[in-house]
């Protein structure tokens, strides 16, 4: 229901009404909408109320008699985390809540842009379901347990009047369907937040064989790209380079300069890299015909890499000359099918990535871990049956 004010005149009755109001409701300055023929509101609240007001509907229902999915506890500690880390530049995007209960607007006006602007009230005793945001919600709760302080911030709210349980169902089907998440090579070009991400950037911007190399917006390339690797590609063999974890972590001078160093000290011992830098071949023929043009072996040097450098600090790059010993022919699948590759196509399982990494620390004479070892002999007796196998069928 909709109430306006009329003239200017009424405006202190209209104030001393919203006082009465606030005795049994929630009262809160908005702006209505719109949208497929229903009204809407959009207001601000303040943190410390979301987990008061908000419910979010985790009864053990079957799922065709709840609302939304039920929420994932493990998703909380690192949106929490990232609030409390980042408590001035952190951002939320709004929750969607439907309200089950009868509510009024009061419009400043009966005309004009004022005439969307007012107070919702909302009865105390309407129930207030979130339809988009209930991990957000329950990430702001554990937030103020550790920084009381957010409290008094806000996050805007748009307001959906319920229409029962099947509209609920559709708003939840309708707020999710089109929600595409940013791939994470353009995830990592705009985190100005994790230093890891930056220092990716300026390798990509500074290494010659990643410079304007690089998909940045794709986390695949296509056949006929001039592109030879991705921004999120760069990024995962360059953390395990450095030995970072999920957590964004500080990156020192020192560390920029090994990553640098690292990248451009490999590019010297693969062959048809320095091909691609004097323009005598182009990127899409390296990656129909070689392992080393995919992110699956970049992620392996990044690895084999750690290891060179842990156990060898000061030899490290005279090391990296063994490289030219490896055949990185698609064709040679003696040595990648099964490994890099699974029926002659790139495989990039985190199996096949550890079993990739093995072939580099071979070469390079860095012993193999237990873990790696014990692969490594189920590889080989599951690659033994799979060609005696082929030999029957012939």
């Amino acid at each position: 229901m909709t109430q306006t004010l009329a003239p200017e005149s009424n405006i202190k009755d209209f104030l001393e009404g919203l006082k009465d109001a606030d005795s049994f409701n929630y009262v809160f300055t908005a702006l209505r909408g719109i949208q497929a023929g229903r009204e809407y509101y959009v207001a601000m609240c303040p943190l410390k109320l979301i987990p008061k007001l908000f419910l979010f509907d985790e009864k053990e229902l079957s799922p065709d008699l709840r609302a939304q999915r039920t929420i994932n506890r493990s998703r909380i500690p690192s949106i929490c985390r990232y609030m409390v880390e980042s408590p001035k530049n952190y951002t939320f995007s709004s929750l969607t809540a439907s309200i089950d209960g009868r509510v009024e607007f009061r419009a400043l006006a009966e005309s004009g842009p004022a005439s969307k602007t007012g107070y919702l009230i909302v009865p105390m005793s309407a129930r207030l379901l979130i339809n988009d945001g209930q991990h957000r919600r329950a990430a702001i709760e554990a937030a103020l347990k550790l920084m009381p302080e957010l409290g008094s911030e806000t996050i805007s709210v748009v307001f959906f009047v319920d229409a029962g349980l099947k509209r609920s169902q559709q708003m939840f089907a309708d707020l999710n369907k089109h929600a595409v998440r940013p791939t994470m090579s353009l995830g990592v070009l705009y985190d100005h937040r994790d230093p890891l991400a930056r220092l990716c950037v300026r390798l990509a911007e500074n290494v010659p064989i990643f410079k304007n190399r690089t998909e940045v917006e794709k986390t695949t390339i296509s056949n006929r790209s001039t592109k030879m690797f991705t921004l999120s590609s760069i990024y995962q063999a360059t953390k395990a380079l450095l030995g970072k974890g999920q957590k964004p972590e500080q990156i020192s001078l020192g560390e920029e300069q090994l990553a640098m160093e690292y990248w451009h000290e490999v590019t010297r011992y693969i062959p048809e890299w320095e091909l691609v830098l004097q323009d005598k071949v182009s990127t899409s023929e390296l990656r129909r015909s070689f392992i080393h043009a995919h992110g699956i072996a970049l992620l392996a040097l990044g690895l084999a890499g750690r290891a060179l450098i842990s156990q060898h600090p000061n030899k490290w790059k005279s090391r990296l000359q063994r490289l030219e010993r490896i055949d990185w022919s698609r064709s040679n699948a003696d040595l990648w099918e099964g490994c890099a590759m699974h029926a002659g196509r790139i495989n990039a399982s985190s199996k096949n990535v550890i079993l990739t990494t093995n072939v580099l620390k071979k070469v390079l004479g860095i012993p193999l871990t237990k873990e790696e070892k014990n692969l490594e002999r189920r590889f080989s007796a599951s690659s033994k049956e799979e060609k005696i196998k082929w030999s029957q069928t012939r």
